[in-house]
């Protein structure tokens, strides 16, 4: 059996989430706004089993960073000994930069 990750998103990726459902509420378009959350949150189900799956970010070349691109989004993870912790996700055009 394949070993499983714990998976967390930070605190900086929960409020992208919510600027995200802000932004399509002000747009007029809730449902849009909750169908990408919902379909952002989907893509970073397989983690626990596939941490590696997504690509490195090119900004940075580090191994344990990585994305997943969820057009518009880059859904931005570190892969840790046994964890996966989902640190940004931000419209794809952005270049990431991390504190």
């Amino acid at each position: 059996m394949a070993k499983r990750f714990s998976l967390s998103f930070a605190e900086s990726a929960v409020s992208d989430l919510e600027e995200i459902l802000i932004y399509f509420k002000e747009q007029a378009s809730p449902d849009t706004g909750r169908r990408l959350v919902k379909e952002i949150i989907a893509q970073t189900e397989r983690l626990p089993l596939y941490p590696d799956s997504g690509r490195v970010v090119p900004e940075f070349g580090l191994e344990q960073l990585r994305e997943i691109i969820h057009p518009p989004f880059r859904i931005v993870y570190r892969r840790e000994k046994n964890k996966v912790r989902i640190v940004r996700v931000w419209r794809s055009e952005r270049l990431l930069r991390l504190p």
